[in-house]
């Protein structure tokens, strides 16, 4: 009787902990997004300071909310009801600057990162009709002219005007734009990837002039692509016979396009050249429009990114003068770029002078009239001309390089935190930054999304992201907690670290190391959106299900932590980075509850080239890795991202050629599984194609996985879930979880 009482209560004991169980994750469900958080689509303030826009969750409307209750006052635009033609979704849209039209954005299809074509309407809001901007073809980066009658956009490398005081008559503003040859208006292929930009064209302020850059690339190299017909999508063209995609893509140590710039008088029809002091293979990162009509700000950088300058180009008289010139050491950050700030009177423009990412206030005559400083400044927001206020975000202090913080910087000096919540602050701020959304998340928390004040009133909350937190609470999600730890070297480094929810200090677990690594990259912040995937590390907990623990570490090289810290990586790329996960692993291996025989690695893009390098730094640590898109050679890489960190080939070819996977090929150990794109435009095949054979010659096993037609994201249908499911498996037997 006993007895059985006994088996009934442990019978209703495993049955009760089998109900209070969580559910497992399932992989399809992580790929196709189901575990995505809430955003705001497309947010931008309007004029008036009070308001903003955004594009409805299901891409119909454009609506108008108000920044002091966040509640929406009404809609801008719905393709229901607009008259005149007929869209079925909104992509984008551009507000003109007198508020009475804008520019909706359909129909887009990407070129590369950054750039894509689309179908423009421009859209009447007091008559709520809706017109084609043009009829000869989708269309590239139209900009409105400041008096909001005109409108300029690229079209087959070519820039052409609308004039809405004419009945959108349509004219061409240039006409040697070539395929493979002359771009004008956008940027080439490796000035939009390496400097972050897609349009390379302004109006001056009077709305008189386009000012814009011109891209020689005839003596460009080109590179082409081998596409099949394929699925997701179906490529019927080459069903028998693959077909080509040929681009320019500069090199490492090859010729550049050639860059100028040009002005065009749309009075006169007139187009000159302007006198801009350009090295013959310098860049121009950014041209912006001044509240000058008779200055356009022009920035540029010599090849070697060490030397930054500052014009202001006069359309008319083409003359250049150079306002301002920054030269660090080494070379200079890309965020300068994506940081510009120009107002009617100042340029706010970041620079590592210091050694730590500061903002420099100057006026547009060149004038240096203030710096802040306040750990490493990531992002500048905005420069308010009636109070003399800097708004931007920035590490608390230098050692604290997993935080962003949102500040004020006020006339007299002082600085002011205005979002003090910890974990990573992202802002949008509305015209006169009276407000401010703020987006916040930390390692345990789903974004939430409020608006704020200035002077430090709450407003409304947008979201918080609550059903998707009711969601993961019904699974069994591991615990996610940041590290640091000194190498043997006595470097600190920084990481995080997920263990399965039911972890155990007395087993040994597996685990696999995910990085990037890259220059000024960081994957180790105190914020929800980490991971392999995103999601809160939603895959790397599903990886702890299967018993892993996941760690992340950023190793030297990465940003958030100075130049001294990020750039001591120079014309050695890999060598540090490598060393330093070779040193994570060493130091996970001494813990109680890792079994120092099966560790992994993976990573993707600048990860696979650190996965390489680290499973042939010489200490044999990894017993499995997959590298996913990796540069295996610097050579093979493009001018303007290597050249920044490697210099030419000619000038470091030592660099080049012993610091890489390649010529580590006989020193890989462990497991190796090599993933890779047929159309990756980004690192090519070619990167993969090369190392394969130095593996085949020196006689190492490996296994290889090969996209048709993907490109470096390497998605579309199936695929990202299929890709992850291999790269699992792989680890699977090579790690023996399932001998646990």
């Amino acid at each position: 009787m006993r007895k059985t009482f006994l088996v009934c209560a442990a019978f209703f004991f495993m049955a009760a902990t089998q109900t209070m169980a969580g559910q497992n994750l399932v992989l399809k469900d992580i790929t196709a997004g189901t575990f995505r958080g809430e955003s705001i689509p497309a947010a931008k303030p309007l004029a008036d300071g009070e308001t903003y826009a955004q594009i409805s969750a299901d891409g119909k409307q454009v609506t108008k909310s108000a920044f002091k209750t966040g509640k929406q006052l009404g809609v801008i635009f719905d393709v229901a009801t607009a008259r005149g033609a007929t869209i079925s979704k909104v992509d984008g849209y551009i507000m003109s600057p007198d508020g009475k039209n804008m520019l909706i954005q359909t129909d887009t299809k990407p070129i590369y990162r950054r750039s894509f074509t689309a179908n423009y309407y421009i859209y009447n809001l007091a008559n709520n009709k809706l017109t084609p901007l043009s009829s000869g073809g989708p269309q590239q980066t139209p900009i409105w002219s400041p008096d909001g009658n005109q409108v300029a956009f690229v079209r087959d490398n070519n820039i052409w005007l609308v004039k809405l005081l004419y009945n959108n008559a349509e004219s061409q503003v240039t006409k040697d734009g070539r395929k493979n040859e002359v771009i004008n208006g956008v940027p080439d292929w490796v000035n939009e990837e390496e400097f972050s930009f897609n349009s390379a064209m302004v109006f001056t302020a009077d709305s008189r002039q386009i000012v814009w850059v011109r891209y020689d690339e005839s003596q460009v190299k080109e590179y082409s692509m081998q596409l099949f017909k394929g699925s997701s999508p179906v490529r019927e063209e080459y069903a028998a016979y693959p077909g080509f995609y040929a681009y320019k893509y500069p090199k490492a140590g090859d010729d550049n396009a050639r860059l100028s710039l040009l002005s065009y008088d749309i009075k006169s029809h007139q187009t000159r050249t302007l006198n801009l002091p350009l090295e013959a293979d310098g860049y121009i990162p950014r041209i912006v429009a001044t509240s000058d009509s008779s200055k356009v700000a022009v920035f540029t950088l010599n090849r070697h990114q060490d030397c930054l300058r500052v014009y202001m180009a006069n359309p008319l008289s083409t003359v250049c003068q150079q306002v301002i010139e920054d030269k660090v050491d080494k070379y200079i950050n890309e965020n300068v770029f994506a940081n510009l700030c120009l107002t009617d009177q100042h340029i706010a423009l970041l620079s590592e002078r210091s050694g730590y990412n500061s903002i420099y206030l100057y006026t547009l005559n060149g004038q240096l009239q203030r710096t802040v400083q306040m750990g490493v400044v990531t992002t500048v927001y905005g420069y308010d001309e009636k109070t003399g206020e800097l708004y931007f975000a920035a590490t608390p202090h230098a050692d604290a390089p997993t935080v962003r913080q949102i500040y004020v910087s006020r006339a007299n000096g002082k600085t002011q935190a205005l979002a003090t919540n910890g974990g990573v602050n992202s802002a949008v701020f509305s015209k006169g930054f009276k407000y401010f959304i703020n987006t916040w998340s930390n390692l345990q928390t789903p974004s939430k999304c409020d608006i704020l004040t200035t002077g430090g009133r709450f407003c409304a909350t947008l979201y918080d992201n609550a059903a998707l937190k009711q969601k993961l609470s019904q699974y069994d999600l591991g615990t996610k907690e940041l590290f640091c730890f000194t190498t043997s070297e006595q470097v600190q480094l920084n990481g995080w670290m997920v263990k399965p929810h039911d972890f155990d200090p007395s087993r040994r677990y597996p685990v696999i190391m995910y990085q990037y690594g890259g220059p000024g990259s960081q994957q180790v912040l105190d914020q929800w959106g980490i991971g392999m995937n995103g999601q809160g590390a939603i895959l790397e907990q599903y990886l702890a299900q299967q018993g892993y623990i996941v760690v992340c570490v950023d190793n030297r090289g990465t940003g958030g932590r100075g130049a001294g810290f990020e750039k001591c990586t120079y014309l050695r790329l890999g060598e540090l980075e490598a060393r330093d996960q070779v040193e994570t692993a060493l130091w996970l291996g001494q813990q109680s509850y890792v079994d120092k025989s099966r560790i992994g690695i993976w990573g993707w893009s600048y990860g696979g080239w650190n996965t390489l390098m680290s499973m042939s730094e010489g200490r044999a640590v990894f017993a499995a890795g997959v590298a996913i898109a990796p540069p295996t050679c610097w050579r093979y890489y493009d001018t303007v991202y290597t050249e920044r960190f490697m210099r030419t080939p000619k000038e470091n070819g030592q660099g080049y050629d012993n610091v890489c996977p390649i010529a580590r090929a006989d020193k890989l150990s462990g497991a190796l599984l090599l993933v890779h794109g047929l159309a990756d435009d980004n690192v090519h095949y070619q990167n993969t194609a090369e190392y394969v054979e130095a593996l085949v010659q020196a006689d190492k096993d490996f296994r290889q996985l090969v996209y048709t037609n993907r490109n470096h994201s390497i998605y579309g249908g199936n695929t990202r879930n299929h890709l992850f499911r291999q790269c699992i498996n792989f680890f699977n037997e090579n790690l023996k979880t399932n001998n646990k």
